[in-house]
């Protein structure tokens, strides 16, 4: 059936996903040519891949700013990867900026759930680890998806280790 994928579909799905034309024709081949049902199934695979990469040392990579409201409000990401290679592919970089703008916009106070201290619930979907939440470009997927997926379409482990966002006029404690 993959056969009668047309170019243009595996193309549009590629743009989507950042999937390899290969991944795309046999996902749309798969899915009877869905491309929504291709994504999920390319996000499924995705996040098999990076499960199996999870433990492989991730030291590259690079800090990432991002500065909002005319300079009142900035985000640092660190984001690592396995090589300097792929610290420096246009994708990594996107993904990086994406998510400290993700920091600005949401202000974040834990990386994952578990570094939410103990008696520290989060309030009715607010204060949800940054992993955790919706990305902003698109709610239909966290955070945690969007390095899944680049994980896949890199093809080496990626790590986000640590974030900070800085607002103007606001302090420890306030």
């Amino acid at each position: 059936m993959s056969g009668d994928i047309s170019a243009a579909a595996v193309k549009e799905l590629r743009e989507r996903t950042g999937a390899g034309i290969m991944d795309c024709r046999k996902a749309l081949g798969e899915t009877g040519g869905d491309q929504d049902k291709a994504v999920e199934l390319l996000r499924q695979r995705g996040i098999e891949k990076a499960g199996k990469k999870a433990g492989r040392e991730a030291r590259q990579g690079l800090v990432e700013p991002y500065i909002h409201g005319g300079g009142r409000i900035g985000a640092l990401v660190e984001l690592n990867c396995e090589t300097d290679f792929v610290a420096r592919n246009e994708q990594f970089r996107t993904l990086a900026h994406d998510i400290a703008m993700q920091v600005a916009a949401t202000d974040p106070k834990y990386l994952r759930p578990e570094d939410r201290p103990a008696g520290d619930g989060a309030v009715a979907g607010e204060d949800l680890a940054l992993l955790e939440q919706p990305f902003i470009r698109d709610p239909k997927r966290t955070i945690g998806d969007l390095v899944n997926e680049h994980i896949a379409t890199l093809g080496e482990n990626i790590v986000l280790r640590r974030f900070v966002r800085f607002e103007l006029g606001q302090g420890e404690g306030e």
